[in-house]
């Protein structure tokens, strides 16, 4: 696969991503998805799904695991239901994220992906302990799989994540870098959390946004806008993409699922964007 294909972040059934006839429509040549409903994660809908993407000359990259009962409503909605953090629900999602980790299997994908959820920063308590040892049994059947599992930026900052990582003590634990989420949630400037995490980066998504004002920051939601439109500063992005010697697909994400057209329009403006940028840069 060449250096910085463009891909997109797609959904086997339904979910945030666009549907793959999209991403065909596009010629986008790389997919992130979104796993499918318990019910259709089973050998014959990998098959099927798997075949459509041979058709359409696509390469699935990585899997995210998604939960029922995850909001993001707000950051303190998202704080209380995402992820493996809410400890009332994090043994039935730490198992399903193992038949989601199986199903990508099926997929002939090596990577799976998740937000975690908002890590405890008291890393004596008995939570944060307990996520440990529970991501490290996640880690332990990801890897059994011959799989790495990415975690999404966006709920730490840069430092937090990277104790987290340490603490964790699994090699087959990387990043998935989305510079607008660290916008959105407040946790830091995104190239600066880029140049620190670096060295765990192996997927990304392009993903732009604007700050929320000042004296909100952090608790009240900054706002996703089209590629290019916000404060991450693309070229920036993928200059320092480049200097940390990242190759792998640049995958747009645009979560506006209730508006399914726009979303089409805001993605294919992004594609020429990236390609633009990628020419630039890379000159190729």
């Amino acid at each position: 696969m060449s250096t910085w294909p463009i891909g997109v972040f797609a959904s086997i059934d339904a979910g945030l991503g666009v549907h793959l006839e999209v991403a065909q429509e596009l010629g986008v040549p790389t997919i992130q998805v979104h796993a499918p409903h318990a019910g259709t994660r089973n050998p014959k809908a990998a098959a099927d799904f798997l075949s459509r993407c041979s058709k359409a000359g696509i390469t699935i990259t990585a899997v995210f695991g998604g939960f029922e009962g995850e909001s993001y409503a707000d950051i303190a909605t998202t704080a209380k239901t995402v992820g493996l953090v809410p400890e009332e629900t994090r043994a039935a999602r730490v198992k399903e994220m193992k038949e989601i980790s199986d199903f990508t299997k099926l997929l002939n994908c090596d990577t799976v992906a998740l937000h975690i959820g908002f890590v405890p920063h008291d890393t004596n308590s008995a939570s944060y302990k307990d996520l440990i040892a529970t991501t490290r049994d996640l880690l332990d059947h990801v890897a059994a799989n011959g799989q790495k599992l990415h975690l999404e930026t966006g709920q730490e900052s840069a430092e937090h994540l990277l104790h987290f990582i340490a603490d964790v003590q699994r090699p087959n634990l990387y990043i998935n870098f989305d510079p607008a989420n660290m916008i959105l949630y407040g946790t830091g400037e995104p190239i600066d959390a880029l140049k620190k995490v670096g060295k765990y980066v192996r997927s990304i998504h392009c993903k732009d946004a604007k700050w929320a004002a000042p004296d909100v920051r952090g608790t009240a939601w900054g706002q996703e806008v089209p590629l290019g439109d916000g404060d991450v500063g693309m070229e920036t992005y993928l200059r320092t993409l480049k200097d940390i010697g990242y190759t792998g697909p640049l995958t747009i994400e645009r979560e506006i699922p209730q508006d399914r057209e726009r979303q089409k329009a805001d993605i294919g403006h992004a594609v020429n964007l990236l390609t633009t940028l990628r020419k630039r840069i890379l000159g190729t």
